[in-house]
């Protein structure tokens, strides 16, 4: 990588870090309350390639934790060897962060986020599960089991944080998420966001937080989801067919 990209990338990661702030300032408290109770906190990062965002996720649990002593375990699971192999050689198994206290624990598996529930060493009752870039419109079908399992791995008071390259493609991932019973607390676009050369995409362009909702209707994990009419019924062809060409993460 080169140092200009691993410059903007840093920032990239700032900035991110600072919108999930900001789409969690409703109920952080509540959220702080919860991670409070906890010896150690959860972070499931779902189709996490490289794991760039590994370190600003558990720093940022810690920061929200508040507390010296914080325990953060991060777990990345992505379909691509290679990339989880490039994951396990930056960020090793664990680290310490003497100055506060921090110690951070990291594990990388290689697995289809359509299946988690076969990596039975995942568990659940996850206090953060995070999908960056999330690629809705390149398979309707296959994200909205991912994001199903997302929920599913969520605890009472954990939180789903998702981030979109594109404009519509999040309009997609927001109602899908809410038809699988996921809550919306908020949803933000990244003024800041670094444009990309396709038209229309930059980089965390919006991040939105949900709550998993209680009841039966959430988190079936039944791959046939039940049909309802929505936005994505009305997703022209053109737009379609760009999305397909632009799913490459950073």
């Amino acid at each position: 990588m080169s140092q200009r990209l691993a410059e903007l990338q840093a920032k990239d990661l700032s900035r991110l870090k600072l919108m999930m702030g900001k789409v969690l300032e409703s109920d952080v408290n509540k959220v702080r309350r919860a991670l409070q109770k906890k010896e150690e906190s959860r972070v499931l990062d779902i189709a996490c390639g490289a794991a760039h965002e590994a370190e600003a996720l558990t720093d940022f649990l810690a920061d929200l934790k508040g507390s010296g002593g914080a325990k953060i375990k991060f777990t990345g699971i992505d379909i691509r060897a290679r990339e989880i192999s490039d994951a396990q050689r930056t960020f090793g198994k664990r680290k310490v962060d003497h100055l506060n206290g921090v110690e951070k624990e990291f594990e990388f598996l290689t697995g289809d986020a359509t299946r988690l529930n076969g990596h039975g060493q995942l568990g659940e009752d996850f206090d953060l599960v995070f999908l960056r870039h999330q690629n809705f419109w390149n398979g309707k079908k296959t994200w909205e089991e991912i994001f199903d399992h997302a929920l599913s791995k969520l605890g009472d008071e954990g939180r789903l944080v998702i981030t979109s390259y594109f404009d519509k493609e999040h309009e997609l991932a927001l109602e899908a998420i809410q038809r699988l019973g996921g809550k919306l607390i908020c949803t933000e676009a990244n003024l800041e966001s670094r444009e990309l050369p396709t038209p229309g995409k930059s980089i965390d362009r919006h991040v939105a937080v949900f709550q998993r909702e209680p009841g039966p209707g959430c988190c079936s994990l039944n791959p046939l989801v039940a049909y309802e009419p929505g936005l994505s019924d009305f997703l022209d062809e053109k737009n379609l067919s760009a999305g397909q060409n632009f799913v490459s993460r950073l």
